[in-house]
């Protein structure tokens, strides 16, 4: 009885759920807790199920469940709580990944850490991620793998025992003792991962952080199907698309945008092409430059996710390593570059360095010629001998529209990949996939990054490459109109609180083709102490971001996009995109994105009333 009703009650979702749940790539932080991340959201859905409720508008107001949709969104959060209502286990041992590989790469990543065994036992062929030596070789990862029948065929083992199968049914696979993670293979779709037994729960935020940071969630599109086949007890059905038409035109638009030759790679986020591009660099290392030391070089405010990404290799590998890269304020990204190629020059390490150009969120660009030079000029180490020539990993996403590495361009000389989030302006925050292209001097290491884009099973999805081929072809035109209401707000604010420190773009730069349209805002403050000012400060960021949402809720969000097709977009990076950052190295100002379509008047005049509010 207990399992139809939830079965039931999930298909009044499926009939029900707002718009937002299909539609959203990043939801409002004003009603999301970072600390309850999904749990709040299933003890509210809960809460729902008991009363029989699911209307559109109970639905519409269940918190956050996730600040990005790419960790998980509400009808992933569904899916796994009623997998997980089946099954007799807690919605956070269900995860779903929109890859089939990644679930088994998270536990062997966790078993690598606790130096514990793994077993993958699977039904029918070997899968293709399990063949050949390159999970051993470049992520360090060990197991023993082992053929059965069906799940009832495992028997005990001395470490974590893996049942990897591919299931037509959504929900359908079977558990038993001898399985610690059962993980179903759903085609196009992804996966699940199932965590199995008390004495696996240890596992459940390592798995979660894996989604969080190397992969995603299954997307909303395709949790709606799986919902549908978990409901119905049917096998998936997948619609007729146009995929091979639509990734052309994908791949076509990327060339032209970029300027570059060779064919650009995309995957399902921002996050997950850069880990096929760190994981691709390290493999090219490992072949070319066998037991030299690979050094990142990351600044240590740059997005959280960058740098979270970076350690957590490092953590993995012991010939991977992490240097800090100060660029913003009274660092100088060139002189810093300079120092830090120096110093692993005379130690005949492999420097690859990752940037933001401009830098979030000072939204500051470096001399590019003075970038060009430093980046080009030959060092030698310590013994004399010519030093490895630097990669350099250049994350565009605030201005995906500036050649960089075409033929000619400021940076086609030197090995450069450049990368963005597509959730930004490539699909309007439509849908959360990211792209990489690569100047003609990285064929070797771009074929690299594709295996391992391959390897990871993080390709775009069908429903992201229907989007990206919708919104490409206009994404330079919503750039330049976007930049146009930018620069006017932020001259606004420049007249009416002229105290106030702006981070934006010169008007040179912008002459020169970088035309972000986000700023950040250092407001004015006041105190006895540095702790009175700070505190002061962090209130009014609030109380700025709190009467934006509030008196133009239509169009102003608190949220952490950028890109958008309308509207506007507030942000405290410390809190949001900054969430791993080390505290010391994070900002708390307030960052502003603004779209190319916004009632730009309204703006201005309720932050009139801020600043005469103060």
């Amino acid at each position: 009885m207990e399992r139809n009703s939830i079965l039931n009650y999930i298909k009044e979702i499926i009939n029900n759920h707002p718009a937002d749940w299909l539609n959203l790539t990043t939801h409002r932080l004003d009603i999301y807790n970072e600390k309850l991340a999904k749990t709040q959201f299933i003890d509210q859905l809960e809460t729902l199920y008991k009363e029989n409720n699911a209307t559109t508008g109970a639905l519409a107001v269940l918190p956050t469940s996730y600040d990005y949709i790419r960790l998980g969104h509400p009808l992933s959060c569904v899916l796994e709580w009623g997998i997980g209502q089946v099954h007799g286990l807690k919605a956070e041992n269900v995860i779903s990944f929109s890859s089939q590989t990644v679930p088994v790469l998270s536990v062997l990543r966790a078993n690598l850490l606790l130096n514990k065994k793994t077993q993958i036992n699977y039904t029918g062929e070997l899968p293709s991620i399990l063949k050949g030596n390159v999970l051993n070789q470049v992520y360090g990862y060990n197991f023993e793998l082992k053929q059965v029948a069906k799940a009832t065929d495992l028997t005990a083992f001395d470490g974590s025992n893996i049942f990897l199968s591919e299931e037509k049914v959504i929900g359908a696979l079977e558990l038993h003792s001898n399985i610690d993670f059962g993980i179903s293979l759903h085609g196009k779709l992804g996966s699940m991962l199932i965590i199995n037994g008390e004495k696996n729960d240890k596992y459940v935020s390592d798995i979660q952080h894996v989604r969080r940071r190397e992969t995603i969630a299954m997307t909303p599109a395709d949790s709606l199907v799986a919902l549908e086949s978990f409901v119905n007890q049917t096998a998936v059905v997948q619609e007729k698309n146009n995929l091979a038409a639509d990734k052309q035109s994908v791949l076509n638009s990327l060339r032209d945008i970029t300027g570059t030759q060779i064919a650009p790679l995309v995957a399902s986020s921002g996050l997950s092409i850069q880990y096929a591009i760190m994981m691709g660099l390290i493999h090219d290392a490992i072949e070319n430059h066998p037991g030299k030391t690979i050094k990142f070089i990351v600044p240590p405010n740059c997005y959280g996710g960058t740098n979270d990404q970076a350690r957590r290799i490092a953590s993995c590998l012991d010939n991977v390593e992490v240097v800090d890269l100060p660029v913003d304020g009274d660092n100088d990204m060139v002189q810093s570059i300079d120092t830090v190629l120096t110093q692993i020059a005379q130690e005949d390490a492999i420097p690859y360095i990752i940037a933001e150009v401009p830098t979030n969120p000072r939204v500051e660009v470096p001399d590019l010629e003075k970038l060009k030079t430093v980046l080009s000029q030959e060092r030698k180490t310590a013994n004399g001998s010519i030093a490895i020539d630097p990669v350099f990993i250049l994350d565009q996403t605030f201005c995906p529209n500036v050649h960089f590495l075409g033929d000619g361009k400021m940076l086609s000389s030197m090995r450069t990949i450049a990368y963005a989030s597509g959730s930004k302006f490539p699909s309007g925050g439509k849908v959360t996939a990211g792209y990489c292209v690569g100047n003609n001097k990285t064929s070797a290491l771009m074929e690299k990054i594709d295996l391992h884009l391959s390897l990871c099973d993080n390709e775009a999805t069908i429903f992201q490459y229907e989007i990206l081929a919708m919104q490409l072809p206009s994404m330079t035109q919503r750039i330049a109109h976007a930049y146009v209401n930018t620069r006017e707000f932020v001259s606004f604010i420049e007249q009416i609180l002229p105290n106030a420190k702006i981070n934006f773009v010169s008007e040179e730069l912008a002459q020169e083709g970088f035309t972000p349209s986000v700023f950040s805002l250092d407001l004015p403050t006041q105190g006895n102490s540095d702790e009175e000012r700070e505190s002061y400060k962090r209130a009014l960021n609030l109380k700025l971001i709190n009467l934006m949402i509030t008196e133009i809720p239509q169009e102003s969000k608190f949220c952490v996009s950028y890109g958008q097709l309308k509207g506007c977009y507030w942000t405290i990076p410390a809190t949001s995109t900054q969430g791993t950052t080390k505290e010391g190295d994070k900002d708390y100002i307030v960052r502003a994105s603004l779209s190319p379509d916004l009632d730009l008047e309204k703006h201005k005049q309720v932050f009139q009333d801020f600043v005469d509010s103060i």
